[in-house]
């Protein structure tokens, strides 16, 4: 009985393109690992871990569509979808903290954002707990699939799910930081002209934006794994907006520098 190709089964075939999402990501870690060593904060961290795992992912990928007893190897099939599954945790969680951090830079009187659903979204420690619980099951259900374990296919929709209520968390909170800054600008303009500093809200709306399309995404397709990793939607509608938030996120001055959180 022949192997079975799992590049094929999944619809793997654009060796082009994953060689080229490689090639794109590889400066961006590096970029990311420099800011990391001259700033010392910790998003740059997320984000370098986030570039790393996609950059490792992608080079799987091409791996797996060229060379055939990769392809026909399910641990590196489970390799891959491990990768991509875990590296969203970074590109979530640092949209997150930077929206937290920057509203925190605001020193808006406690009185204006005290209802219940400010308090537990604007939690850090929960939002991060849960995201690290949604990880762990999306790995705990790719694991599974390969033994045939039937709860592999609800573990995997949990997942989906949590990321996508927490991308949601993080567009609610992305908005409510867009009024902020907006209100706090109009009375004290930014001293710096840096674009992520007179801008900043503006570009984190626009990656809540990208990333809330891709779990859309992934919601729609939750009971069709073939269809979720067809190349013609998973590439525009999951790792073009991946690519698009990691660009944004290197728009200087949108980190705050560590010397502004810690005062």
């Amino acid at each position: 009985m022949a192997p079975i190709n799992y590049a094929e089964a999944y619809g793997y075939s654009s060796l082009a393109a994953a060689i080229i999402f490689a090639i794109v990501y590889f400066p961006l870690l590096g970029f990311f690992i420099f800011k990391y060593i001259t700033a010392r904060t910790s998003v740059y961290i997320s984000l370098s871990i986030f570039c790393l795992t996609r950059l490792v992912g992608f080079i799987i990928r091409a791996v797996e569509i060229d060379v055939e007893s990769a392809a026909t190897n399910e641990s590196v099939l489970i390799a891959d979808q491990v990768l991509f599954g875990i590296g969203f945790f970074g590109l979530l969680y640092s949209a997150y903290t930077l929206v937290m951090d920057r509203g925190d830079l605001l020193a808006i009187p406690e009185t204006h954002s005290r209802n219940i659903i400010d308090r537990i979204a604007g939690t850090r420690r929960l939002f991060r707990l849960i995201l690290t619980a949604g990880v762990a099951i999306g790995i705990a259900g790719i694991s599974s699939s390969s033994t045939g374990d039937s709860s592999s296919s609800t573990l995997r929709q949990a997942s989906v799910i949590i990321f996508l209520v927490l991308t949601v968390v993080q567009v609610y909170l992305t908005v409510r930081l867009i009024l902020n800054e907006s209100a706090y600008a109009r009375h004290f303009p930014p001293v710096n002209n840096s674009l992520g500093v007179k801008h900043g809200s503006f570009i984190l709306g626009a990656i809540a934006v990208l990333l809330l399309i891709r779990e859309i995404f992934l919601t729609v397709t939750i009971n069709d794994i073939q269809r979720a990793a067809n190349e013609h939607f998973w590439y525009p509608l999951v790792v073009i907006p991946e690519v698009l938030a990691v660009m944004l996120y290197c728009a200087p001055g949108l980190v705050p520098p560590k010397s502004e959180l810690n005062k």
